[in-house]
């Protein structure tokens, strides 16, 4: 079965940045496309990005377009969120997903979740 690790997390200042790592392991054709989402204390899970299995297409929440990036280097089965010009509001654990057949932002499309990874701006 897959299974998805994320790291990267951790606390920085607003205006900082930070790079999220997701590893999967497990059978590749069982999480084609990939996804970020956040959820933050009393909030619901929101989406975050989403990207192809190859990598040329790409969708962001609002709230992060021009301040995140994510990509994916399929050779390491690894995918990454670039975080920059953190906010306050980006306060949240993160989670990786896997095993939507195509590039969405609904949760209920992917099969495979990692735990989370904690991530904190402080103002």
């Amino acid at each position: 079965q897959v299974q998805l690790v994320e790291s990267g997390g951790g606390l920085v200042q607003a205006g900082g940045s930070l790079r999220l790592s997701c590893a999967a392991s497990g059978r590749t054709f069982s999480y084609a496309a990939m996804a970020w989402f956040r959820q933050a204390p009393g909030k619901e899970r929101e989406f975050v990005a989403a990207i192809s299995w190859s990598g040329d297409k790409t969708i962001y929440a609002d709230s992060v377009k021009g301040r995140f990036a994510i990509s994916r280097d399929n050779a390491k089965n690894t995918e990454y969120l670039q975080m920059n010009s953190l906010k306050f509001e980006d306060t949240a654990v993160y989670y990786c997903a896997a095993g939507a057949v195509s590039v969405v932002g609904d949760d209920y499309e992917y099969d495979y979740w990692g735990q989370g990874t904690q991530v904190t701006v402080s103002s």
